[in-house]
């Protein structure tokens, strides 16, 4: 387990350096090539533009020489080269009108072997210029320009040849390509060293939460993650807290609704041995010991019976199988035998249950079984939490289509903290009072399939009211907005 999380992590940080940091060297590495390009034209520029400056200034040294001939030139040159006052940046070659090198700079003999495409471009020039970069044949690196002269008529007078080693600018395009290259290994390293503190600050929070949601995933529901910053991540971590939270709490609702349910199902299923048992012993003879037995089996197997389905009723409805048979029926009677039930159960433990009864309701298009189920639970929960001698009242009545059946008691009330759970599965407010604490989370689910509701007001030590909602049948309602006033 540990190794996979290293190597989850590691994934993590491997993808954060290939999609972030290798978008942010190859912008990098990008941006010095370019830059090397521009910055080295930029040098050649300045030298090739020198070069023609230079060039240009034979415009004014041999103005006249539209009239003259190449001997003349030939001098003339000869004493231009030799008071040329840059002979130490760069090399001058003279021309003769038959393409001989007559002079050069260096005062060495000229190699005529040389490479020199720019006198033959100038040649070709209706200007008489023309521009060359390469390499010599000993490999230096050089930039030339060739300025043609000619006379009036148009015959080659001669030429002048600049030439410029570039090896000092290729060294200061190197030393600029290298300040940029440290430059962009700064920011690689900075962006590294961010990237590491913010990969931390994430993946140790991750490493965390993972451990913690292990805890939880094993049921240790007091596992808690610690937030160090107010993030997405520190998000993540009250959900995941919070989660643990409602995970504990339903955990604990689960074990108390597990103990509740096998001490309801124990105590009909101690009363119906321990009577089957006194009838097998006292045998049929005694009447009256066999009667009160068999009744007592008889309500404890209902009672049993009665849990049973409560359960499975409560399975249909996680799984969202829980299904009605609607029809047209008549609330205000299965309400009146609601009631009637609970008749005797009042009388017998010294409670009061009055019942309102309307003259008429409209009928309510449901299922007669199921809306007897809710009348039934809120009743009997009515009377399990009013104390002897209290009272348990129920009114129904109809307005603007709707029907609000009313079940009010004086007895105990709900606490206002266990107020908003009481509707909610496995939640029972008081553990000392019977039941298994799924009867509210079904009659309030049996009634949002009615399109209905059911509403729970209580005061601790005060009371409860329970309203439920219920509309009326669509046809009746539109015949009750047509009739004529009055």
């Amino acid at each position: 387990m540990e190794a996979k999380k290293n190597m989850n992590m590691k994934g993590i940080a491997r993808r954060w350096l290939f999609n972030s940091v290798g978008v942010i060297v190859l912008i990098l590495i990008t941006l010095i090539v370019v830059l090397s390009f521009v910055i080295q034209s930029s040098i050649y520029s300045g030298i090739q533009a020198s070069l023609s400056g230079r060039s240009g200034e034979l415009t004014n040294v041999f103005a006249d020489y539209g009239r003259r001939s190449p001997r003349e030139f030939s001098a003339v040159a000869r004493n231009y080269v030799e008071n040329f006052p840059e002979k130490e940046s760069m090399e001058l070659m003279v021309f003769s009108s038959s393409g001989r090198i007559l002079i050069t700079s260096i005062g060495f003999a000229p190699d005529e072997t040389q490479p020199m495409p720019d006198y033959q471009a100038a040649l070709a020039d209706p200007e008489g210029y023309g521009t060359w970069t390469g390499k010599l044949t000993s490999g230096e690196k050089v930039m030339a320009v060739t300025r043609v002269i000619r006379n009036n008529s148009g015959g080659l007078v001669g030429a002048i040849r600049y030439v410029v080693s570039l090896e000092e600018a290729d060294k200061r395009v190197l030393a600029v390509v290298g300040m940029l290259m440290g430059a962009g290994v700064l920011v690689i390293l900075f962006v590294l060293t961010s990237s590491y503190f913010f990969l931390k600050s994430i993946l140790n929070p991750i490493r965390q939460i993972g451990a913690t949601a292990r805890r939880i995933a094993q049921g240790d529901f007091e596992a808690r993650i610690e937030k160090s910053n107010d993030d997405e991540i520190g998000q993540l971590c009250d959900t995941i807290n919070d989660m643990a939270v409602e995970l504990g709490t339903a955990e604990k609702m689960k074990n108390d609704f597990i103990s509740s349910v096998s001490h309801e199902l124990r105590t009909p299923l101690t009363a119906i041995k321990g009577w089957a048992e006194t009838i097998m012993e006292c045998g049929s003879g005694d009447k009256a010991t066999f009667g009160r037995g068999m009744g007592i089996i008889i309500r404890e197997s209902e009672r049993l019976s009665g849990i049973v389905e409560e359960l499975l009723d409560f399975s249909r409805m996680q799984s969202g199988r829980m299904t009605l048979t609607m029809e047209k029926i008549d609330i205000l009677a299965e309400l009146g035998e609601a009631v009637y039930m609970f008749s005797d159960r009042a009388k017998s433990e010294h409670k009061f249950l009055l019942y309102d009864e309307p003259a008429m309701l409209s009928p309510v298009l449901g299922d007669i079984n199921r809306l007897r189920q809710v009348f039934v639970n809120i009743i009997d929960n009515a009377l399990k939490y009013t104390e002897e001698g209290g009272t348990i009242s129920v009114s129904a009545s109809e307005l603007d289509g709707v029907i609000q059946v009313v079940i009010s008691d004086n007895g105990c009330g709900i606490p206002s903290e266990h107020l908003p759970n009481v509707k909610k599965k496995f939640y029972k407010a008081n553990q000392t009072i019977r039941g298994s604490g799924i009867g509210l989370a079904l009659a309030d689910e049996i009634m949002r399939l009615h399109s209905g509701s059911l509403e729970i007001e209580s005061h601790e030590n005060v009371g409860t009211a329970v309203t439920i909602t219920i509309p009326v049948l669509p046809e009746m309602n539109e015949e009750r907005k047509q009739e004529p006033n009055g």
